[in-house]
């Protein structure tokens, strides 16, 4: 997957240790211990990538792997090639064939996904655990 129009790329040669910060879209393909903070972005982690971090955006495409919380207002993708290791809260999820998460899913409605409510009465919450 490329970067999309508009987006900043951190390429896979790129390491990065501390607090990522921003107001535009972001394509992570390096490797980053931290956390990761794009309340109004989107935030695609490359096939390449190894993410230990917590991330917080409005929405989160995970091509590689996770190793850390995610939250998103918004969107959470899990492409065929995703491995997620953390909880994820979003207002909504979609998890490809294949894609592997070890953790708790919560699926927040819009008002608690704005509000940040923590116990929303219309969450949702789903535990996946992988196969034997």
């Amino acid at each position: 997957m490329n970067p999309a129009e508009g987006a900043t790329a951190i390429g896979k040669s790129v390491t990065i240790r501390g607090e990522l910060t921003g107001r535009e879209d972001l394509y992570m393909d390096g490797e980053i211990e931290g956390t990761i903070t794009l309340p109004d972005s989107r935030l695609t982690i490359g096939p390449n990538a190894r993410v230990l971090a917590d991330i917080s955006a409005r929405d989160v495409i995970i091509l590689g792997r996770v190793n850390g919380n995610v939250h998103a207002t918004g969107r959470v993708e899990l492409r065929e090639t995703a491995a997620v290791s953390g909880d994820i809260f979003a207002g909504r999820l979609s998890i490809e064939e294949s894609a592997a998460i070890k953790g708790r899913v919560e699926l927040q409605g819009p008002e608690a996904s704005k509000a940040q409510a923590s116990a929303a009465a219309d969450s949702q919450t789903f535990v996946l655990e992988p196969k034997a």
